[in-house]
């Protein structure tokens, strides 16, 4: 079970650092197994700007760029990709940088022109599946923030062994809860507010369970005016956080209950089901 500390501050009040909390979630009885510190791998890698965009002078496929990252000195970079352009707000890793697979940045010489630093790519920083050309950022990315806080990579991830007997354990609020205890403190749950209309859900489609002794309960709710779209930026930072992909705003968010409270959820388009909802094994 993966538990966001940022996510889990949500709920209750968390003031200790994080071996204490490792520490209260192993007396509680829930061993942490591994601690991922979110974005540690992206040291060094800022955000920047080029400035002068030539060709290399002893490489046809290659660039040669001038790159402001926010310091007094503009970087020498070359570069192999295709896909950028003088103006482009790129991702660069700066000397000094480990990239993932132990990929230390260092000055040196390509093609006998010395290169200061890297532009990257998605695959290069581990935080995607694009490798077709380098990141680019929109306009407005301000030079020389570091790439990791721009993403709001500055979370911590407690991978925990939950044992067959917790399974209230098994979300987030279930975890606050027992943080909550231990420390003497308070819940805070989540307020919604929901505007019902006075038609019965049972006059448009009705729930059948077939097996009840396997499935005792299940619920449906009809929610009208809906967008199909893409996710708001917290929704998909809650998402990636589980290790999972945003698809868009109808599937992360029924994920993201799942990981609230560990209450499983599926969204049906209305207008194409056909029938009623059975429930069988």
């Amino acid at each position: 079970m993966l538990i966001s500390l940022n996510w889990l501050k949500q709920y209750v009040d968390i003031k200790e650092n994080i071996e204490e909390l490792a520490n209260a979630l192993t007396m509680i009885g829930q061993e942490v197994e591994a601690i991922e510190v979110q974005g540690k791998h992206l040291n060094k890698v800022v955000i920047g700007k080029i400035i002068e965009f030539d060709r290399h002078p002893n490489a046809d496929k290659l660039t040669l760029l001038k790159v402001d990252v926010g310091l007094e000195e503009t970087l020498q970079i070359v570069c192999g990709a295709t896909n950028h352009k003088l103006h482009d707000k790129v991702v660069v890793a700066t000397v000094g940088a480990v990239l993932p697979g132990d990929f230390k940045i260092k000055k040196n010489k390509i093609r006998d022109i010395e290169s200061q630093g890297m532009l990257c790519s998605e695959v290069e920083l581990g935080i995607g599946e694009d490798k077709s050309g380098i990141i680019i950022l929109p306009e407005e990315a301000p030079i020389g923030k570091e790439y990791r806080e721009y993403l709001n990579l500055n979370d911590v991830i407690f991978e925990l062994e939950i044992t067959p007997n917790r399974p209230d354990c098994l979300s987030h609020i279930g975890i606050a809860r027992e943080i909550a205890a231990y420390y003497g403190r308070k819940v805070k749950y989540p307020v919604i507010e929901l505007n019902e209309a006075i038609e019965s859900v049972n006059s448009l489609i009705k729930v059948n369970i077939e097996d009840k002794d396997r499935c005792k309960r299940y619920m449906g709710r009809i929610i009208r005016n809906v967008e199909v779209k893409e996710s708001p930026n917290w929704l998909k930072d809650r998402i990636r956080s589980m290790g999972l992909k945003p698809i868009n705003n109808i599937v992360d968010i029924t994920n993201f209950v799942m990981f609230e409270y560990n209450q499983p959820m599926h969204a049906f388009d209305f207008d194409k089901l056909q029938g009623n909802i059975s429930i069988r094994a």
